[in-house]
């Protein structure tokens, strides 16, 4: 795990956002969500290769913005964009990684993994109905573990975010009262809590603030040695956030015949499927306007498909199937084009 991190530290160096140079050749921007893993696959595809990229990791709202304004050669979110949007924008969408979206607690004592939740109370902490540590209803689900008398600070994003979507798609699944008040989205109007930008501004506030509960992708957890909630998932068995529960609740993904590649990975089916799991997708251009840099945004996550799966599962992100990705690629040819011909071609 050293030098997982150590190489994810080196990486975010060369791949900050806002720190283009002169020979930055592609410029990416959005969600937070799979930034370790961006991060990781640039700097090792510079030294393949020497090609740069610059990514701003601001959100997946920010990110599916400049991507529609035409400001970066790819946006990013988590947030799967729906054939009428897509065809709206002028937009292909295809899936980069799959990985999960896990709670995370900030309490004296406890350890990853030692708290357990139930989507109900975990729905009910964010719409402020438990607001203590010791609420019986915790303490009933964790026998064995000492909770605070304290009152629960509840930390949420404050930025359009994909991370959200996802969070915030399964509570809407899990609870129909925060159906009925709050919804999905990149952005909701939040019941209780406080708010930090992007999962970098979460997981700060978890980890600096005691009594604190928060969501983040898991390398953020695991980054920031924060402690992570088993939670029930739809068969009542408690798992924990790893790549094999990711893989379980992506296990039944219809790729194929999903419009888009908008696959929802949320509270599937599987004794051993993390709830909370959700595709990290690349928004280009159908009809290029930089015909070079949209080839080397492709030819970039060509590379990835092809030779970043270990990378991937090394910072728990799921890597997209070979039978997947060869589908995916399949379509951008014909599918993004630059002046009328097809971009792409291997």
């Amino acid at each position: 795990m050293r030098k997982t991190l150590l190489a994810l530290s080196i990486a975010t160096l060369a791949f900050s956002a806002g720190a283009a140079s002169a020979d930055t050749l592609i410029n990416g921007a959005g969600a937070t969500f799979p930034y370790p893993l961006y991060s990781k696959w640039a700097y090792e595809y510079a030294k393949k290769t020497g090609m740069k990229m610059n990514y701003q990791s601001i959100g997946s709202g920010g990110g599916i913005k400049q991507i529609k304004a035409k400001t970066v050669d790819f946006g990013a979110s988590d947030a799967p964009l729906f054939t009428k949007d897509l065809d709206e924008a002028g937009l292909a969408q295809f899936p980069a990684a799959i990985g999960g979206v896990v709670p995370v607690v900030n309490l004296q004592g406890v350890k990853p993994g030692e708290m357990r939740l139930t989507p109900e109370v975990l729905a009910d902490i964010y719409l402020g109905k438990i607001t203590k540590w010791n609420d019986k209803r915790l303490t009933e689900l964790n026998p064995g573990v000492e909770l605070p008398e304290d009152s629960i600070t509840v930390v949420h994003r404050s930025d359009g975010s994909g991370t959200t979507w996802i969070f915030t798609n399964y509570l809407d699944k899990v609870s129909k009262e925060w159906h009925d008040k709050a919804g999905f989205g990149t952005a909701v109007n939040w019941p209780a809590g406080v708010g930090g930008k992007g999962n970098e501004g979460v997981a700060t506030y978890v980890k600096r603030i005691k009594n604190t509960i928060g969501y983040v992708e898991y390398a953020y957890a695991l980054q920031n040695k924060l402690a992570h909630a088993k939670m029930q998932n739809r068969e009542k068995a408690f798992v924990e956030p790893s790549i094999e529960s990711f893989m379980s609740a992506a296990s039944g993904a219809d790729w194929k015949n999903t419009p888009g590649y908008a696959v929802v990975l949320t509270d599937q089916q599987g004794k051993n499927s993390w709830p909370i799991a959700g595709a990290t997708f690349i928004l280009v251009h159908r009809s290029a306007t930089n015909c070079e840099n949209t080839r080397a945004v492709l030819d970039f996550f060509d590379w990835a498909y092809e030779n970043g799966s270990e990378m991937a599962k090394s910072l728990d992100y799921v890597p997209i199937p070979k039978s997947v990705y060869q589908l995916m690629e399949e379509s951008w040819t014909g599918g993004i084009t630059c002046n009328g011909a097809s971009l792409w071609k291997k």
